[in-house]
């Protein structure tokens, strides 16, 4: 699957040589950046599909402060590509977050199973947090029903959250999926229609 990769590396042979075996892959490279400031602003403004980012880079912001800025605003997938696998450096940059980690130099395969494993995982965490807010806007109508619900004894109206009253049949229908049709009950059929009483089994009249 082709996907739009950012690079941000500050060694200008290595950012050619990742981009010359990206386009092997068959993935678009959007731009190469050489500084994390750089990186922030190009991923905001070309929205890539993943980002090889360099943990040290030249400036004031380092990869990790690049990476964790660019997950935030656009939720975009980043795999760290660095010389230094020391343990300090590791845990700041799993603290970020990444959904890889390449040593340098790399190898083209350990390049394409990080890319695809990456790409699999974000795919993953976004249908998941998707099936988290229709659960939560799911949850959220079931609680609008439940607790006690204060209804008129006279005209069985409904009161809302904002001291309104409200028809019955319109407040549930506006919170909840349920749907409603009419009909009438025995009772109301013998009070109301009692030439009509006992004609069928829906007008029959059931006495306690």
């Amino acid at each position: 699957m082709s996907t739009r990769i950012l690079i941000v590396e500050d060694e200008a042979i290595t950012a050619l040589d990742l981009k010359r075996e990206l386009l092997s892959l068959g993935h678009e490279v959007v731009g190469i950046a050489d500084n994390a400031a750089d990186a922030v602003k190009i991923a905001e403004e070309l929205k890539p599909g993943l980002v090889l980012m360099d943990i040290l880079l030249r400036g004031d912001m380092d990869g990790i402060t690049a990476a964790s800025a660019i997950r935030g605003d656009d939720d975009i997938p980043v795999v760290f590509l660095t010389a230094h696998s020391d343990e300090a450096t590791l845990e700041r940059a799993l603290n970020a977050a990444p959904f890889g980690y390449i040593l340098k130099p790399f190898q083209a395969r350990e390049l394409k199973v990080t890319i695809e494993v990456a790409l699999y995982k974000h795919a993953k965490e976004s249908e998941v947090r998707r099936l988290v807010i229709e659960l939560e806007a799911a949850l959220a109508k079931v609680k609008l029903l439940s607790g006690l619900l204060p209804i008129c004894a006279s005209c069985n109206k409904i009161r809302d959250e904002e001291g309104e009253w409200h028809i019955i049949e319109k407040y549930i229908a506006a919170h909840s999926e349920a749907e409603f049709t009419h009909g009438i009950c025995p009772r109301c059929v013998e009070k109301l229609y009692p030439e009509l009483a006992g004609v069928d089994g829906s007008a029959e009249v059931h006495k306690d």
